[in-house]
């Protein structure tokens, strides 16, 4: 249940992620050609740019974080015994839960209340709204790591999530391989049984 959850959570922030993407290039590529081209650079491609920038840093993190495929320095981690090893693992998640809801969460909610009347020139939302990202990419992250936390203490291995998904394609592919095989070797046909009856001979 808890897998099924994070699976659906990670696909729609790689939408999102693809989303921003595209009307990011999109700005940038438009800006450019205002600059450029026209000779009157448009005034409102750059703020746009800036915070679409700053979003999709902050959901892409989030996405990484939640396939377990963020940089990780396992120097010490990998080295120690099985018991240490997997309490270094608890407190890390311990502390990825800790930064989320103080940093990301308190501390995004406070700057967004600071600047949430603080207007943004030619756009109908507020520097408030734009920092609305870092609290939502907390509680995001929050509820990832606090997964990974229960899992930890329950002994689990914490294994990105990309490389289960090719174990299980690569299984499915040997499956596959092995059912083409048998089908194509077909049924085996059974040696003649030697008979007495006199008129078979």
């Amino acid at each position: 249940m808890m897998m099924r959850w994070r699976r659906g959570l990670l696909s729609l922030l790689k939408l999102l992620c693809i989303v921003l993407f595209s009307v990011l290039v999109l700005v940038v590529v438009w800006q450019v050609f205002t600059r450029q081209v026209l000779g009157a650079p448009s005034a409102w491609t750059t703020v746009t740019a800036q915070y679409m920038f700053v979003w999709l840093g902050l959901f892409s993190a989030t996405l990484v974080f939640g396939e377990r495929g963020h940089i990780a320095v396992e120097l010490l981690a990998s080295r120690a015994p099985g018991t240490l090893r997997q309490v270094l693992i608890v407190l890390v998640q311990i502390g990825t839960l800790g930064f989320s809801l103080l940093v990301m969460v308190w501390g995004g909610v406070r700057g967004m209340s600071m600047a949430w009347g603080q207007e943004i020139p030619g756009f109908p939302f507020t520097v408030g709204h734009m920092y609305l990202a870092l609290p939502v990419a907390g509680v995001m992250i929050a509820f990832l790591a606090l997964e990974d936390l229960v899992l930890a203490l329950r002994g689990d291995e914490l294994v990105p999530l990309e490389r289960t998904d090719d174990e299980a394609a690569e299984n499915a592919g040997l499956a596959a391989a092995a059912a083409a095989t048998g089908s194509e070797a077909g049924p085996h046909s059974a040696p003649p049984v030697p008979t007495d009856d006199p008129k078979e001979r």
